[in-house]
């Protein structure tokens, strides 16, 4: 199942009383499945920022429940600050970091910011890509005249909140309005230089950010400014879209860095980034010595960027996350003035670090083994089946990782990197299976838990058993489908891989059949339990289906291992 992770930072306009500031982060992490990573008050703001994620329904709830509280402790009619500001929570953006697209961000936004205009009475405006006007994807659109104008904005039909518009009352006094919308995640990056010279390190930055320098007479950097025929100044873009940045000298490491906000990360990711910073520190005759990110960034935002320095090298780039991160973090110096603890620093990872629940796939080859042994009956076959699967999945992995980075096959890199990714992905999505199967198991023991003296408890009780057999027959069959796909990758090993690792092909198309026909026994059994018969009946026919392929699949396969051997 894929993980989806989304952050969310909503801004509140108080930053000077640090127990409303906590009543408030309490009413977020009440919300179960949501973990708070940083809380930073401003004394001269007024404001504090929090910033938290989860999986979207928890992270919306959580949105709310601060919002709700926010309204109950703060009264803008007293609120003054150093920051713009509209309401008791000004700002709230949903921002999507894995599993996610931004435009499901955007709709989550839109039914957030309606929810909390009907059930808590704040006016909401959608901003960004919730924006339901063009001109309000500007945060700036939204908050014009601050919280001193929404007597005259509120209840316009022009000017007024997207939801919860009508003539400013006591209540709209009390709280203000909110601005809730949804955005890409924003990356904040410095690049380190071998110089301690500011000026030439703003001349980098803005020969790369969106906004550029200013145009000069004569093009001479000591030229007056150009303007236009409004007066403004006229500028020649830099190269890196979506970016802002300065150049600055920081004293605790003694170099000048460039400061730069990535704010489009889908148009500009990180090592794109990276690679034109070291392109125009090398025109002006200087370095990138390495790279400091500030702050978190997502998963994906590093495995593009080790993906990224591998092709650049012809190697493979189907090998275990951890390795790509490596790569990512020696490519681009960042662990150049720190170590760089990617626990730390990758949000999925602090997400899943605080996960209690004990996996089976982080056991020990010994440990998995043992539990199975034990006398508890899960794990069991549906588990170990799908861990067959991923070892098969696993060792076509590693022919095509061998094949791709063997010197013969120098001009077939690409072509065995791409099997090898795809064996990588399809390990995981059945490794997530064995831990997916147990969990049917307990769904159905839960059941057993459930109350049955009426009537209506037991239909309850009946209903919830149904639900949760067919959950798990439709888990042995989803390893049944991944377990077949583990075919296309071994059967391209034995065919055109590295000769030396046939025999490796061919133990992983043992497992692989292995893993479909344990699997099935488990449709067939558990799809028993079903009153459903004809869904029943359609789940079996669809294994028996898969495993006449396999079987054929499986043969096909080992006569050409056994013909290489």
């Amino acid at each position: 199942m894929k993980t989806r992770i989304i952050e969310c930072v909503p801004n509140f306009s108080e930053g000077r009383d640090p127990e409303k500031i906590r009543k408030i982060t309490d009413a977020i992490t009440a919300v179960k499945g949501v973990r708070l990573l940083d809380v930073d008050p401003g004394e001269a703001t007024n404001r504090t920022v929090v910033t938290f994620v989860g999986e979207p329904e928890a992270v919306v709830e959580a949105a709310f429940q601060g919002i709700r509280r926010a309204a109950e402790l703060i009264d803008m009619r007293g609120h003054h600050g150093a920051h713009p500001r509209m309401g008791a929570t000004d700002v709230c953006p949903l921002i999507p970091v894995a599993g996610v697209t931004l435009e499901e961000c955007a709709e989550l936004s839109r039914k957030l910011a309606e929810r909390v205009a009907d059930e808590l009475g704040i006016p909401t405006y959608c901003y960004e890509a919730a924006a339901r006007r063009p001109e309000r994807k500007n945060l700036a659109v939204c908050r014009e005249g601050e919280y001193e104008a929404l007597p005259k904005k509120m209840g316009d039909p022009e000017k007024g909140p997207d939801f919860g518009n009508r003539p400013f009352d006591e209540a709209a006094a009390r709280t203000g309005a909110t601005t809730i919308g949804a955005r890409d995640f924003l990356i904040a990056v410095n690049f380190n230089l071998n110089t301690t010279s500011t000026r030439r390190a703003n001349a980098i930055a803005f020969d790369v950010r969106e906004k550029g320098r200013p145009v000069r007479e004569g093009g001479k950097l000591t030229g007056k400014p150009l303007k236009d025929e409004q007066g403004r100044p006229i500028m020649q873009p830099g190269t890196l879209p979506g970016t802002k940045a300065i150049g600055w000298y920081i004293d605790e490491y003694g170099i000048a860095q460039v400061s730069m906000n990535i704010t489009d990360i889908a148009r500009v990711p990180l090592h794109v980034a990276f690679d034109e910073v070291c392109r125009a520190a090398r025109e002006r005759g200087l370095r990138v010595t390495g790279t400091e990110i500030v702050g978190l960034v997502p998963k994906r935002t590093l495995i593009d960027a080790g993906k990224y320095f591998l092709h650049k090298q012809q190697r493979s780039a189907g090998i275990p996350d951890e390795e790509i991160i490596r790569i990512a973090v020696k490519s681009m110096g960042l662990d150049e003035l720190k170590p760089f603890d990617a626990k730390e620093k990758v949000i999925e990872y602090l997400v899943a670090g605080d996960d209690s629940s004990r996996k089976l796939v982080d056991l020990t080859a010994r440990g998995l083994a043992e539990e199975t042994a034990s006398e508890s009956p899960a794990p069991g076959g549906g588990s170990i089946s799908a861990y067959m699967g991923a070892l098969g999945a696993a060792l076509g992995t590693m022919v095509a990782n061998l094949t791709a980075h063997k010197a013969a096959y120098d001009d077939r890199w690409e072509e065995f990197s791409d099997i090898a990714e795809k064996g990588q992905a399809l390990m995981e999505r059945l490794l997530h299976l064995v831990d997916e199967d147990t969990a049917a198991f307990n769904r159905i023991m839960a059941v057993f838990g459930m109350p049955k003296s009426t009537d209506a408890e037991k239909a309850a009780r009946a209903e919830a058993m149904e639900a949760a057999t067919l959950y798990a027959t439709e888990v042995p069959l989803h390893t049944m489908e991944a377990s077949f796909e583990v075919f296309p990758i071994v059967r391209a090993m034995a065919e055109y891989g590295n000769p030396n690792s046939v025999t490796d092909a061919g133990v992983g198309t043992l497992a692989a059949r292995a893993a479909v026909r344990g699997a099935f026994l488990n449709v067939k059994i558990n799809a028993a339990g079903l009153k459903d018969r004809a869904k029943a009946e359609a789940l079996i026919a669809r294994g028996a289906e898969i495993a006449a392929a396999a079987a054929l699949e499986e043969e096909t396969i080992l006569k050409i291992v056994e013909s290489k051997i």
